[in-house]
């Protein structure tokens, strides 16, 4: 897209690089941090009131850097795993070939001429986007850019998105890239349940996360005010051996855990409590899509409902109802996708990428707030979002939500 800018896309991109740089290490000089380093005793995370800077400088550098390539060099750079989901797709059901040469064309039009839904295009297409393949130069209009022009020359187009070809709508966990590659019929939940030693290298790839300051489970008792509960239960659903309650109960000594999983999960998980906490947090054999037996005033749900498709999270929602008091919460700590442009490039990447990621090993998805909404009212129009607690370094905020057994769904 042509700039009316006088001054190159690469000087300005430079100079914002060298203001923001310098601003951001006049910051730490004053927080008295030392700037970052490769050395092995760097702190791992910028203070926090730098986010907004380590933004910048982020953006800035990888748009320089990506303009500095070229398109065949970028399509190569992009192609991890998650990428390719995407990258296949647009070459599968040539949607780059749909776009006129200097025109566009609706996510409607696509789904129309592609055979996919019109939800999946915009997943599949937006998280291109990210990788400034493709743009949208108004909502709902795809248009190309030089990457996605390039793309479509007849030899490059050979990639396969085998599972949504084969299963196309699915929602179904049985029924995707995880089970194709895996030759099964079997969810990864069932795979990993059989396999001890793969359910072991998942579970440490689930605990690196912690060394993102946008996952790590000590940013939860920050994150939410558990003291404005009162003396409350509150029941840690799928929050597998306690990790996350026992970092609530250290922090907040009016709350109790109940804590359920799987009873393989849960089984002596309560010799890993500490004993300073031990009467605060119980744990119970409970499975996920089973009616709830525990009466608590809130009910917490951490990275649970991205594992699931639309079909099977309405089932999880549904399941709590018989327990539900008025009045009762339900906090949910999952993400909450972006629109085009309202995070950092780099930060809505990300999110686009986890989303494909759901799509491949689980037929799961990551969810705006408007599908959040759609999802809770499609269980039940009790379920009301009270607000939504961001998180400032990821998408990981936290849904208030609140039943409210009065609701008529009118409001």
């Amino acid at each position: 897209m042509a700039s009316s800018n006088s001054t190159p896309r690469i000087v300005a991109l430079a100079d914002k690089i060298s203001s923001s740089v310098a601003e951001l290490q006049e910051l730490l000089s004053s927080q008295g941090v030392p700037p970052p380093s490769w050395a092995e005793d760097n702190p791992e995370c910028l203070p926090a009131d730098a986010a907004h800077l380590q933004d910048a400088v982020l953006d800035e550098t990888a748009e320089l850097h990506e303009l500095l390539l070229e398109p065949f060099s970028l399509v190569c750079r992009f192609a991890a795993i998650s990428n390719l989901v995407s990258l296949d797709a647009l070459c599968r059901f040539h949607i780059v070939d749909m776009i006129p040469p200097g025109g566009q064309i609706s996510f409607e039009e696509i789904s129309k001429k592609s055979g996919l839904d019109e939800a999946l295009v915009r997943r599949l297409v937006r998280h291109a986007m990210t990788l400034r393949i493709l743009g949208e130069p108004e909502p709902g209009m795809v248009a190309h850019t030089k990457i996605s022009k390039f793309m479509t020359i007849p030899y490059i187009n050979a990639w396969v998105v085998d599972a949504t070809e084969k299963w196309p709508s699915s929602e179904e966990p049985t029924e995707t890239g995880f089970t194709l590659v895996n030759n099964t019929d079997k969810s990864i939940y069932e795979v990993l349940s059989t396999n001890p030693m793969r359910a072991t290298r998942f579970a440490a790839s689930m605990k690196s996360f912690d060394h993102n300051p946008g996952y790590s489970i000590s940013e939860v008792p920050k994150l939410y005010d558990w003291a404005s509960l009162g003396d409350a239960i509150v029941a840690d659903v799928g929050g597998s051996r306690g990790h996350v309650a026992i970092e609530v109960a250290k922090s907040f000594d009016n709350v109790r855990l109940v804590v359920q999983d799987m009873a393989l999960v849960v089984k002596d998980a309560e010799s890993g409590v500490p004993d300073d906490i031990k009467g605060r947090i119980e744990f119970k054999a409970h499975e996920l899509f089973e009616p709830q037996v525990v009466q608590a005033d809130a009910y917490f749900f951490r990275m649970i409902f991205h594992n699931w498709a639309d079909k099977y999270s309405l089932k999880i929602l549904k399941a709590q109802i018989p327990a539900l008091r008025p009045g009762a919460k339900i906090l949910i700590q999952d993400a909450v996708m972006p629109g085009p442009g309202e995070v950092p490039l780099w930060r809505e990447r990300h999110i686009r990428s986890m989303d494909l990621n759901m799509l491949g090993g689980f037929n799961a998805r990551e969810r705006s707030i408007q599908e959040w909404k759609a999802l809770l009212a499609a269980a039940d129009e009790r379920f009301v979002i009270r607000r939504v607690i961001p998180h400032a370094r990821s998408s990981m905020s936290i849904k208030e939500i609140v039943w409210d057994a009065s609701n008529s769904g009118e409001a």
